[in-house]
């Protein structure tokens, strides 16, 4: 029995060793199989194929591996902009590639000074005497835009054509608040800093309106005339001004409207369009799938045809996305991440620094992060040049500040020099359930905010102050960078949004152009002759992986979660904490939890934010309290 025992152990032992290797096995292969590069073999004589299936950005976020294996479904594409443009320029003299096919059945759209940048890109290719081909199922402005600048546009028999142009509608929540009775308190400066109203009002504001007609107008002309200048025969004057009769003339036909409208030039399903492809370029030998033709994938072709560096190092830091506290991104500009990165660079021995914006703005805290880190380049006599892409507005615009020359295009949205905040309360809500609250106080701030009684008059008026005060260091700030006065930079800010003509006419852009020409123009403050430098992308080489190993050892990429950099963020800090001590004092009534020895006057533990996963333990604990009534 005894030696029974034993071969069962020595088995149980083996098959756990087996279980562990084999676990292993799959999780080096998993590794494997996400971290695998494009082999630069992989190119092939033929058509150089974009499938943009899905969405054209400054700079992609990074997919969290364990996010992705654990997600049911699959992550949205990111292509970066300036990858598609190079790849575009690079094959223009290579003989390999004969043919450029834009796959555009999945496209889900980019900023229109991204569409225009890959455009003039494509008439490169064209001038160089090589066909591009687009196909789409659907082709709305963004694929319309890039689609224009094709020797020939497909769509699918099932599909069509249409030209929404900018703008919409935004959702107001004055009305469902009032209903509510919960209180959006909004501390702000600025006429037209309209992100505020959805919370106060069920309507735009004459101002916000005014500010959108003349955005919008500008922008969606500089859209009309790339397209009618890459396409003159097309009838953009009627598909725009009479959509319903444009597509009835057709008899319903999008894609025959499309034809006749001179968006498209044939109709033809994938297969078809992978023949007429395969004419050029010739067929895919490894395929047999009908339709296929030869042709090298953008990650392939980028990997063999990586840029030479010749000369000294210009730095680039990408500002995209939202802006931050913390270390979020690439993909998000979390204000920490991107001052290190500026800051590592400093023993780099840059000769130029140029900042690439791609973003709204966000938090005033982070944003101030990186401009004073950029700062500290120019402290050093380091050139410092700013490119704006699609947006640079509000904490977009307050990093621009330290720069010698801002590029923007005509396109470029930019200015909202505004700032506000918005704290809800409750009062009027909980008060029509009964809960009140009482309390002893030793300063007038003493239990702020109070979500029963509100915000109290003395942390209104500190928060409306702390507001002003940000604002005048902001219109300073413009005001010194662009040698204009306070008076003079307040007249065209109170957070107005303009496009990039007009915020040239104003002296908030020195000169029209893209990453190409800042650089250019960097180069030449350093003194630096062509072919004598290269740009490096700060950043670019992050590890995807390295957001797992901050997760299982608790480094979150984030801010910490209670952090509070000003007063506003502090009193939403308590107001949540405030929350959650509310679902607990209603969870110690409706629990078993017996005998208690609990002190109510006792000060509060540390506030803490909860996390996302956190925040669902709230909706939990709510969700429970509800099943108890």
């Amino acid at each position: 029995m005894i030696f029974a025992r034993k071969v069962w152990h020595v088995l149980v032992a083996i098959k756990d060793g087996l279980a562990l290797l084999f676990l292993l096995l799959f999780f080096l292969a998993l590794f494997a199989a996400l971290s695998a590069r494009p082999n630069p073999g992989a190119v092939r004589d033929g058509a150089l194929l974009l499938k943009l299936d899905g969405a054209v950005v400054e700079e992609p976020q990074i997919v969290d591996p364990l996010s992705r294996l654990m997600s049911s479904q699959a992550p949205t594409h990111e292509y970066r902009a300036r990858d598609i443009v190079m790849a575009l320029r690079s094959a223009v003299k290579d003989d390999r590639i004969k043919v450029v096919v834009l796959d555009l059945a999945r496209f889900t759209g980019g900023g229109q000074v991204h569409m225009q940048e890959i455009g003039q890109a494509l008439d490169l290719v064209r001038a160089a005497k090589k066909p591009v081909l687009a196909y789409a199922t659907l082709y709305a402005d963004d694929a319309l835009l890039l689609a224009a600048h094709s020797s020939e546009v497909w769509v699918d028999p099932m599909g069509g054509a249409f030209v929404a142009g900018p703008g919409g509608k935004h959702l107001y929540y004055g009305k469902l608040l009032e209903r509510l009775k919960v209180d959006a308190h909004v501390f702000r400066v600025g006429t037209f800093k309209s992100a505020v109203e959805p919370y106060i009002r069920n309507d735009m504001s004459p101002e916000a309106r005014e500010a959108s007609v003349a955005l919008y107008g500008p922008l969606f002309d500089a859209w009309k005339a790339d397209v009618a200048k890459a396409r003159p025969k097309a009838n953009l004057a009627q598909v725009i001004a009479d959509p319903a009769g444009w597509l009835k003339a057709s008899g319903g036909d999008g894609a025959q409207a499309a034809l006749a409208a001179g968006l498209a030039d044939k109709i033809g399903d994938p297969v078809s369009f992978g023949n007429r492809v395969a004419e050029l370029a010739g067929k895919d030998t490894h395929s047999k799938l009908p339709g296929a033709f030869a042709h090298t994938g953008l990650k392939a072709w980028l990997a063999a045809n990586q840029p030479k560096h010749p000369g000294k190092a210009i730095g680039v830091i990408t500002i995209a996305g939202e802006i931050v506290d913390g270390k979020a991104g690439p993909g998000v500009a979390g204000g920490e991440r991107i001052a290190h990165l500026l800051d590592e660079a400093q023993d780099d021995d840059l000769a130029a620094l140029v900042v690439r914006i791609d973003s709204p703005g966000g938090s005033v805290f982070a944003s101030e992060q990186i401009r004073n880190a950029i700062g500290r380049f120019k402290a050093k006599n380091i050139p410092v040049v700013v490119s704006m892409a699609n947006l640079a507005a509000s904490g977009g615009y307050w990093v621009s500040t330290p720069a010698n020359r801002i590029f923007a295009e005509p396109s470029t949205i930019t200015g909202s020099i505004g700032v506000f905040a918005v704290i809800p309360s409750f009062e009027r809500a909980l008060g029509e359930w009964g809960v009140s609250t009482d309390g002893v106080k030793t300063t007038a701030l003493s239990g702020q905010p109070d979500v029963v009684g509100g915000l109290s008059p003395e942390v209104s008026a500190i928060l409306q102050a702390n507001v002003e005060h940000t604002y005048g260091k902001f219109l300073g700030l413009v005001g010194q960078a662009r040698g204009k006065s306070t008076q003079e930079v307040d007249a065209m800010a109170q957070g107005r949004v303009w496009d990039g003509g007009t915020a040239r006419q104003k002296g908030l852009v020195d000169q029209f152009g893209g990453l190409d020409e800042a650089l250019a123009f960097a180069a030449g403050a350093a003194k630096l002759g062509e072919g004598d430098w290269h740009p490096v992308y700060l950043g670019a080489d992050a590890d995807p992986y390295a957001s797992v190993l901050e997760r299982l050892t608790g480094d979150d990429e984030g801010d910490l979660a209670g952090s509070a950099h000003d007063l506003a963020g502090l009193i939403a800090v308590r107001q949540s904490a405030m929350i959650g001590q509310a679902l607990g004092g209603a969870e110690r009534l409706l629990g078993r939890a017996g005998a208690q020895a609990y002190c109510l006057e006792c000060p509060a533990a540390p506030v803490h934010i909860a996390s996302a996963s956190e925040s669902l333990g709230w909706l939990a604990r709510f969700k429970s309290l509800v099943a108890h009534f």
